[in-house]
């Protein structure tokens, strides 16, 4: 006989590990205990060694769905055994050091039980078991038992008490566990505070009524899991406009939720991972392509349009299934989608409670869905899509936060590390014991609610996971209000700040994702986004950079554009459009060779609009901008990429005038190509591009691209096309650029990064076509490319800078 202790890490509190534990030890007939810490989950085992090794060997291969097993230690148990049985002892406080897990979606088995008119959960809103429901969302310390969480002043009932203690009960110690007796309770409320009754609308409960509200065209606040939710018919374009004039979200695309699978099959084309993932316990929004309707294919039953105002611009819709029974039994009767978005004023963060969106959404919302259950840390839903036949994660949220990032076994000598993160697309990142956990997105920090509500949940992650820093990593842009803050923790604790470069974090997140050793050599680099500061104080975004976890090298980028105007550049693009031309002639000469583009009697209108006549001296618009130019007011360079698809989306017609997001005009363009048209265009010739070498660093230069391009508008070439031409190029010139740089540096693996990846036409075909240079093409899945992934990078680089 072997009496041995031990010890499971991972995602094992909170989803049914210690009964999983219990059966499995009871079946191989093991004495001993069980029990929550601190660590994680904790057994002491006696039986014959044989036994004792089968045992753990079925803990992992027979794991709860939604466990997740990092790491199993045994030792030799030296203390006294006074065990006859198998026990599941009370959890034990001591030194966190374990994973809380994520917010689920509502399993089959509680699906059928709200459902089941003889179900004791028969249209129960907040049914859930160790295997669905709230985690994250509800709980306020470790370990994760029911006193630590928004549901300890819900008071069991016999009934579920006796569930919750019944070892062979799905819901044994399911914290959450209640009922209609017991639980929590939801009502609804018309947003004029006038008084109503459901019977006013037949229905069978509140919640029932809520889908007759939605049919009627009228727009519902729906408090869920982690936030409130707005929400309207879908297929009501006036319901649809309703929502995002008083929302002020005017065109960023809606999130759509449907009933069931057969709901989007109408309106969506899905493979199988997509299926997957909508179907899976985190239940992300799924970005799906848009069904092409024949009109002389009877491939699906006649079904109402989606409204055009869902998603303008877009090839694709943001799909997701209902995730806890309350919406469940909301679109019970509803056979077509609804609107399903944030519950804020547009940029600022998602509402949480019922005083505060009653507050702010009282002018948006027609009635509220409230319930009593407390969200203790907001959780947005998360953003998916499905790019080169692999997982993308856009946004890092419900069903994922905050589960831990393993990182390389190197990283555990690391101390414990606060990385703040950049300013679009917040999450910031705790990293201890070789760990790293990622905040949920936060949103956008220049936003004044959505910094405050950072600094609010930065606050409850430091206290929930007892995290006490060494140091602090921030980014190296001074005017980043998460820098800004950082910077005055670490002066304020004495802690050590260490200041990271955007693009070398955009790299590193995706090196450490993969799983490459601490002590990996420089790998090449290429990441494009918006822009990030650069180590010369000019804004960057185009960059080839040879990089380890330490250090980093920029050694190609493109030729530096000015973003006249500054950050108006980013919502106007036809500031950049210009700023690339002026580049290839005078403006006088470009006006002379091509004077009856169309693009440039737009140019002269919007300047007429956006500058006075009478600044600096001069009377034409065109040669106030040219001056802006010249003298550098308010035009800092930037060799972004991201910039340089405005440009060129705004110069073919699309979001020319303004974008009312970041992005958008890129977005659109993608969209208006797809990949279809490059499968069908196998002869397609890109642009050219320029490589030009200096004595420190090779340019890549658009300017031949431009001439080509604007002879193909002078020539009335089609929009697709010439987007088409300029993806090509682009891929092109990077394939180009690459095989020059392998040769030098002698790289045999690379990383692709920063938001300008998000795009799928750029990523499917660039990727494949560097791999033909034998060189591994390394990407992002379960972290976002963009913005939302830096905290991880500056936390692994500190990391590594700090290890002896």
């Amino acid at each position: 006989m072997v009496a041995e202790e031990i010890r499971v890490f991972g995602i094992v509190q909170g989803v049914g590990f210690r009964p999983h534990v219990y059966r499995i030890a009871k079946k191989n007939g093991l004495c001993g205990e069980v029990f929550n810490d601190g660590e994680g989950v904790l057994i002491r085992v006696l039986g014959s060694e044989e036994l004792v090794t089968q045992f753990v060997h079925q803990l992992q291969q027979e794991c709860p769905p939604l466990a997740t097993i990092n790491k199993i230690n045994r030792t030799n148990y030296i203390g006294e055994f006074n065990f006859n049985d198998f026990t599941i002892a009370p959890s034990v406080n001591n030194a966190i050091n374990t994973q809380v897990a994520a917010d689920a979606a509502t399993c089959s088995q509680c699906q059928n039980e709200i459902f089941d008119p003889y179900s004791r959960w028969f249209r129960y809103p907040f049914t859930n078991c160790t295997h669905c429901g709230p985690r994250l969302s509800i709980i306020r310390a470790i370990p994760y038992d029911r006193n630590n969480t928004s549901m300890a002043k819900f008071t069991m009932c016999p009934t579920c008490d006796r569930d919750y203690n019944d070892v062979t009960n799905r819901r044994f110690h399911a914290q959450p566990t209640a009922c209609h007796i017991c639980g929590p309770k939801a009502w609804l409320e018309r947003a004029d505070g006038k008084p109503f009754t459901v019977s006013m609308f037949s229905m069978l409960d509140e919640i029932d009524a809520v889908c007759t509200l939605l049919q009627k065209g009228e727009i519902v606040a729906i408090k869920g899991i982690g936030g409130i939710n707005l929400a309207c018919d879908a297929t009501n374009t006036n319901a649809v406009e309703k929502l995002r004039q008083r929302k002020q979200r005017y065109h960023k695309p809606f999130a759509l939720m449907a009933r069931d699978i057969a709901v989007i099959e109408q309106y969506c084309t899905l493979n199988t991972k997509e299926r997957e993932l909508l179907q899976s316990p985190v239940a992300p929004i799924v970005l799906i392509k848009k069904r092409i309707r024949n009109i002389n294919q009877k491939l699906f039953a006649p079904c109402p349009l989606i409204s055009f105002s869902v998603a303008p611009g877009q090839n694709t819709f943001g799909f997701i299934l209902p995730y806890t029974p309350l919406h469940h039994l909301i679109l019970k009767r509803m056979n077509r989608p609804i609107v399903f978005t944030s519950g804020n004023i547009s940029n600022e963060p998602q509402c949480i409670d019922n005083d505060e969106a009653r507050h702010k959404l009282g002018k948006i919302a027609d009635y509220f869905l409230f319930h009593n259950r407390e969200i203790v840390n907001p959780v947005d839903d998360s953003i998916v899509r499905i790019i080169a036949d692999k997982v993308r994660v856009i946004r890092r949220a419900r069903g994922y936060a905050p589960a831990a990032i393993e990182l390389p076994d190197e990283f555990k000598k690391a101390p414990q590390i606060l990385a703040m993160g950049a300013e679009l697309k917040n999450t910031f990142c705790l990293l201890d014991n070789g760990r790293a956990i990622l905040s949920p997105h936060l949103g956008d920090l220049e936003n004044a609610a959505t910094f405050q509500s950072y600094k609010k949940t930065l606050n409850l992650y430091l206290n929930l996971f007892e995290h006490q820093p060494e140091a602090i990593a921030v980014d190296k842009h001074p005017e980043y209000l998460s820098t800004k803050f950082g910077k005055k923790l670490a002066e304020t604790s004495n802690k050590k700040l260490v200041e990271v470069q955007h693009h070398h974090a955009h790299i590193a997140a995706c090196m450490v994702e993969n799983h490459l050793p601490l002590d990996t050599p420089p790998i090449l680099g290429i990441a494009f986004d918006g822009l990030g500061y650069g180590d010369d104080k000019t804004f960057w975004g185009g960059e080839f950079i040879l990089a380890n976890y330490r250090d980093s090298q920029r050694i190609a980028t493109f030729k530096p554009v000015p973003m006249i105007g500054g950050k108006q550049a980013i919502y106007q693009p036809w500031r950049s459009t210009y700023a690339h031309l002026r580049l290839i002639l005078e403006s006088e000469e470009l006006e002379k060779k091509f004077p009856d583009l169309e693009l440039f009697h737009f140019l002269r209108s919007r300047m007429l609009l956006a500058l006075p006549s009478d600044s600096l001296g001069v009377s034409q618009p065109i040669q106030l901008l040219d001056k802006l130019i010249v003298k550098g007011i308010n035009s800092p360079l930037t060799s972004s990429v991201g910039r340089l698809f405005d440009a060129v989306a705004a110069a073919i017609g699309i979001c020319r005038e303004k974008c009312s997001y970041e992005g958008q005009a890129a977005i659109e363009m993608e969209a208006l190509i797809d990949s279809y048209f490059f499968e069908n265009k196998q002869g397609l010739i890109g642009y050219n591009f320029e490589i030009i070498e200096s004595a420190n660093i090779t340019y890549i230069d658009s300017q031949p691209m431009w001439i080509e391009l604007i002879n193909d508008l002078q020539q009335h070439l089609p929009q697709q096309i010439i987007a088409a031409k300029f993806h090509q190029g682009l891929i092109n010139i990077i394939v180009k650029l690459v095989s020059s740089i392998q040769k030098i540096y002698n790289i045999n693996q690379l990383v692709l990064t920063g938001g300008v990846f998000q795009n799928s036409i750029l990523l499917e075909r660039l990727q494949p076509q560097l791999e033909t240079l034998n060189i591994k093409v390394i990407t992002h899945s379960l972290t976002p490319t963009n913005d939302g992934g830096i905290a991880l990078g500056q936390a692994v680089i500190s990391a590594a800078r700090l290890i002896n």
